[in-house]
């Protein structure tokens, strides 16, 4: 099956949980390109993709050449190391993985420094798994600081659900993030904007996502079919 297939298929599926729930806020697709080579990326473009993720800085700068479209939206979705912030800043349009207020605070300086303000998300660790990065969801505190940074425009809340199956664990995961964004928009400090995205939802629990509010769902897989084992 081609991309465009699964494109469609993805987006059917995506407005058939929104008709049945009646939900009207927007989903936007990111494709998971990591791994993937620059031909797919542009293969997404074609296919009306206008967002891409990729989680490796290092790989990110050996595909991201001056060919892509600029109004392709080039999205850091992984782990971010903070030797690596330079080099991201300048590669991507938005940082997505926001984990901890010292990430924040280093991501700030650095953007001032560069006289430029970096669109962010903040990840939560929703499941509370130990393996994972993100803010605890208790740490409401130390999430509305970030909103006080300069260089930094906070846009709103990612998350990754709970590994496996289990409907129910991640329905409850996704529900927490959803509660804790309504949270922050009543408690965010006086003139900052509002948080608008929800970046939750992956190939495998993209439909629950949408359900719960979704506004971006990161698909690899089931878009652009196995990944290339690195």
């Amino acid at each position: 099956m081609s991309i465009k297939d699964r494109l469609k298929n993805i987006q059917d599926r995506i407005e058939k949980e929104k008709i049945s729930n009646g939900i009207y806020q927007k989903t936007e697709i990111i494709a998971v390109t990591k791994t993937h080579p620059l031909l797919t990326i542009k293969e997404c473009y074609d296919c009306g993709v206008r967002s891409i993720g990729e989680n490796k800085v290092q790989e990110a700068s050996e595909k991201f050449t001056p060919t892509l479209p600029t109004d392709l939206k080039k999205r850091f979705i992984g782990h971010l190391q903070t030797n690596k912030i330079n080099k991201c800043i300048n590669l991507f349009d938005t940082i997505d993985s926001i984990d901890t207020a010292r990430l924040a605070k280093k991501i700030s300086k650095r953007s001032n420094l560069l006289e430029k303000t970096t669109p962010v998300l903040l990840e939560i660790n929703t499941t509370n798994e130990p393996q994972k990065q993100g803010f605890p969801l208790k740490q409401i505190e130390e999430i509305l600081k970030c909103f006080e940074l300069t260089g930094l425009a906070v846009q709103g809340l990612m998350t990754v659900g709970p590994r496996g199956q289990n409907e129910k664990l991640t329905r409850k995961s996704f529900n927490q993030l959803k509660s804790l964004f309504i949270d922050i928009n009543r408690q965010r400090p006086d003139g900052y904007k509002k948080l608008t995205e929800l970046s939750m939802g992956m190939s495998g629990d993209y439909k629950i996502a949408v359900q719960e509010g979704s506004t971006q769902v990161r698909i690899g897989t089931a878009l652009l079919g196995s990944r290339t084992k690195q």
